[in-house]
């Protein structure tokens, strides 16, 4: 099998498009996830209720809401890694890749090390953490 020069070039143009499609979709991610922050604090400014807690409260579910997000874009990225990795021609794609596999995995160990931080903080501190009653179908008694 011979290979040309400009299958060579097509592929590195398909790869740059691809990577500017990539470019493009974490600045769009950046700024869906910047007004997913503010729009809270705007239905905030709406509620009749008011105060530290309310507010504290709202934070506490936009964080437990997120984190399965990043722990999944976080491990899109390792994917995103071993598929470069996989499919790189030269060894510097390879090490492009590798650093994106490598970004993936500790992104993911400190964010699950401090989830886990986290709890044994409250645990130690004998925190109040009362999980909320199960969801009930209507009509329906137990």
């Amino acid at each position: 099998m011979h290979i040309k020069n400009t299958d060579i070039i097509s592929e590195y143009r398909v790869l740059l498009i691809i990577n500017n499609y990539m470019k493009r979709i974490s600045k769009v991610s950046v700024m869906v996830a910047g007004i997913l922050a503010v729009l809270p604090f705007v239905t905030l400014a709406q509620s009749s209720t008011s105060g530290v807690f309310s507010i504290l409260n709202l934070f506490s579910r936009i964080v437990s809401a997120l984190i399965p997000i990043v722990i999944g874009i976080a491990v899109l990225m390792f994917l995103w890694g071993v598929l470069n990795y996989v499919t790189a021609k030269d060894e510097e794609g390879q090490k492009d890749a590798r650093n994106t596999m490598i970004s993936g995995v500790v992104v993911l160990f400190v964010m699950v090390s401090i989830w886990g931080l986290v709890n044994i903080l409250g645990d130690t501190l004998s925190l109040n953490k009362t999980a909320p009653p199960p969801p009930q179908i209507p009509g329906f008694s137990r």
